[in-house]
């Protein structure tokens, strides 16, 4: 058996990082992972998926140049074998940059293998038993297949597996309109295929509130891409020119060459054998952490998707600062400090901040709302992409501001100014007085905070 001053389970967005900072403080650490370094950004979420979503826009930009005064003779053709190496490339690089940083660094050892539990200090990997006094679980979570009939029977992708496809599907049917099913939806209508989205709930990107909701709707359907929604009773069947979709007992059939599950994901911990070291979960399979990230075992952290606590890039970077913090800098850093930040990824982007408006109401608290639509920012009339609305929530008692959304043009970046200004507990009143760049889509955030109005 050997001993470790730490075990870190998974290589994702925490693990890597916690076991550096450990390392760096003459800690012997034992990074265990699975598979790849990286995890699900750098393997098969964000780095590929942005990429794709980057050579879809080109294609979009290329069909469109001719409203700007730029003429492209000939057809615009998508080569998806390039689209896919161009994808594959990114991700390499981030993958080996890990590998060669790992190789260089005394204190951890890198294994790869299947780590179980043995007890609760004790982990199996490779028929080998590993021991510590701190084990930090950060095992991430995959694609969920939901049980619908027929769909053991059909060829399906998952978000994973659709970013190797080199080949353009004729019709692709997406399964869930949330976040990841409506990037891809978006990205395959542009690379030229038919698109339809079948959704078991009443709208696309349900999470949000209904006004950004329907103008992600309508961005998606002027694109060509048709989207059922209420769409229960969801089955699969094999047939001879491809995979026929039928909602509601056949009353709407479709007929796909491509089929993409993207129903939500589930933790990677069904065999991670929580149960042999007592370590909880719900019902689900996520982690049940504290506010500083302990599960009810001492010594055992869980920290990114398995805990259930955002399933992102950056929150899961953030499992690694608050454990970090705590644990090497002598800070009291808390979950619950965290204000929750997002973007989807559709063209344009959506950028979100703290509760919508629907969470702000069902709070009780006396709110003030504001809202713009892209078509008044000049920037978005200046680059001809006026689609979306900007919206923030604030505290009428407070000024505090509650939370934000900016779908349009940039929106991932101009709504750095509402998260920096919640994180620095910033009222909204002294916001207004700023003076930002022009043109820019920020620029009107001081404008929408001025015509916050009571509701």
């Amino acid at each position: 058996m050997r001993s470790f001053d730490a075990i870190v389970v998974g290589a994702g967005q925490s693990g890597p990082f916690l076991a550096a900072r450990m390392a760096e403080k003459g800690m012997k650490v034992a990074l265990i992972e699975r598979k790849y370094l990286g995890g699900t950004c750098v393997n098969a979420g964000c780095m590929p998926t942005k990429t794709l979503v980057a050579s879809a826009r080109a294609a979009y930009v290329a069909r469109n140049a001719g409203g700007y005064g730029v003429t492209i003779p000939g057809d615009i053709g998508i080569d998806m074998a390039i689209v896919r190496k161009r994808a594959e490339t990114v991700t390499m690089e981030a993958r080996n940059g890990l590998i060669s940083w790992f190789a260089g660094m005394a204190g951890v050892t890198v294994i790869y293998g299947h780590a179980r539990f043995e007890s609760e200090r004790t982990i199996s990997v490779n028929g080998e038993l590993l021991t510590a006094q701190r084990i930090y679980l950060n095992v991430g979570a995959r694609p969920a297949i939901p049980d619908m009939p027929g769909i053991d029977d059909i060829d399906y992708l998952t978000s994973t597996s659709i970013i190797a496809l080199d080949t353009l599907p004729r019709h692709l049917v997406v399964i869930g309109g949330s976040y990841i099913g409506l990037e891809f939806a978006q990205m395959y209508r542009r690379f030229g295929a038919e698109v339809t989205v079948v959704e078991r709930g009443p709208k696309l990107a349900s999470r949000e509130d209904d006004d950004i909701s329907d103008a992600i709707a309508d961005i998606l359907r002027a694109e060509g891409i048709m989207a059922h929604t209420d769409a229960d009773r969801i089955a699969f069947k094999n047939k001879p020119d491809g995979i026929e979709v039928s909602v509601a007992d056949g009353i709407a059939e479709i007929m796909a060459s491509h089929v993409l599950i993207a129903t939500g994901r589930v933790p990677n911990t069904d065999d991670l054998g929580l149960d042999r070291a007592g370590v909880a979960a719900d019902k689900r399979g996520y982690i049940t952490v504290d506010d500083k990230l302990a599960t009810n075992v001492d010594g055992i952290w869980a920290l990114g998707d398995c805990n259930g606590h955002g399933a992102f890039t950056h929150t899961s970077y953030n499992d690694f600062e608050i454990a970090a913090a705590n644990l090497l800098d002598g800070e009291d850093r808390k979950l619950s400090d965290r204000i929750l930040a997002y973007a989807l990824y559709i063209d344009p982007p959506l950028g979100r901040v703290g509760i919508s408006e629907k969470q702000a109401r069902a709070s009780g608290r006396e709110i003030m709302i504001s809202t713009r639509p892209m078509t008044k920012v000049g920037r978005a009339k200046e680059r001809g992409e006026t689609k979306g609305l900007m919206k923030v929530i604030a505290d009428a008692q407070t000024k505090q501001i509650l939370g934000a959304a900016i779908l349009g043009i940039e929106g991932d970046e101009a709504i750095h100014g509402f998260i920096d200004a919640m994180n620095a507990g910033t009222p909204y009143p002294e916001l207004k007085w700023a003076v930002p760049i022009h043109p820019t889509v920020s620029e009107l955030i001081p404008t929408l905070l001025g015509d916050l109005k009571n509701v």
